[in-house]
């Protein structure tokens, strides 16, 4: 990949230029940022067992603010630092909370610039914090585009080898869907809200949403539907079979913290 970093996060190790490695205390500090950020956990819930699938973990500012406020300040040069901020704020607080479920967190495919060489802190976070490598799900986003499908695919692979599960993001929304899908089949797949908004009301909805769930449960893919904000939807999807389900109907998201869980009859 492309991406170029600027010169004072740079360490040259031979005769290759490697974006700087930060401890894990410094990544959770914010090193090499000039802002600030901190997280809040929404929940994924399995529909069946009536329990907590996992925890994502989603970007806020140090007071609670909105996601756009730190992600507008995220660009070329500070988005290798960003990534992996996130990785250890998120594993940081997840192991502060106790949480017991799977970690979902996103990645920005464009900051991973060597999958082996950038999951070095999230490996060092893990064990310092002492959140077991098999219960985090790394999510790609599919607003982020991408014009190497390789590389993606060279990061999933990666993190597979290392035992984390993986996830698309935004399924249906951005620059991959099914010609992605075609070539690397990841354990998750995320329907974009956008797809299920009011699909008790849009016949053509759901006969994409079944097809792609149809898909999904022959390749062994679990599905997730996001977004949820009415009974409605929840009762038209779960008809279709999916079991998991996240969004406001069930909780809201909680910064630094856990929500209460509603689930609707």
């Amino acid at each position: 990949m492309n991406t170029k970093f600027p010169s004072e996060q740079l360490l040259v190790i031979g005769d290759k230029k490697e974006p700087k490695l930060y401890s894990c205390s410094e990544c959770r500090s914010g090193a090499g940022l000039d802002f600030e950020f901190s997280m809040a956990f929404q929940p994924i819930v399995d529909t069946i067992e009536k329990k907590v699938y996992s925890q994502e973990a989603l970007v806020r500012g140090p007071k609670g603010e909105s996601a756009q406020s730190v992600l507008s300040q995220v660009n070329s040069k500070n988005r290798y630092q960003f990534d992996q901020a996130c990785r250890v704020k998120g594993i940081a607080l997840a192991s502060r909370l106790n949480i017991q479920s799977f970690l979902n967190i996103n990645f920005l495919p464009n900051a991973v610039y060597e999958p082996a060489t950038c999951i070095r802190t999230t490996l060092n976070a893990s064990k310092e914090y002492n959140f077991p490598l098999n219960r985090l799900v790394f999510e790609m986003t599919e607003g982020e585009e991408i014009k190497n499908h390789n590389h993606i695919i060279n990061i999933f692979t990666e993190y597979k080898n290392y035992g984390f599960l993986t996830a698309i993001d935004d399924f249906g929304a951005g620059y991959s869907g099914l010609n992605l899908l075609a070539k690397f089949q990841p354990d998750i797949i995320k329907l974009d809200k956008e797809l299920i908004r009011d699909i008790d009301k849009n016949t053509v909805a759901q006969k994409i949403v079944k097809a792609v769930t149809g898909i999904c449960h022959d390749l062994k893919i679990k599905v997730i539907a996001e977004g949820i904000e009415t009974p409605e939807e929840y009762k038209v999807l779960s008809g279709m079979g999916i079991r998991y389900f996240q969004g406001f109907l069930f909780a809201k998201p909680m910064f630094e913290g856990l929500s209460d869980i509603h689930y609707p009859s």
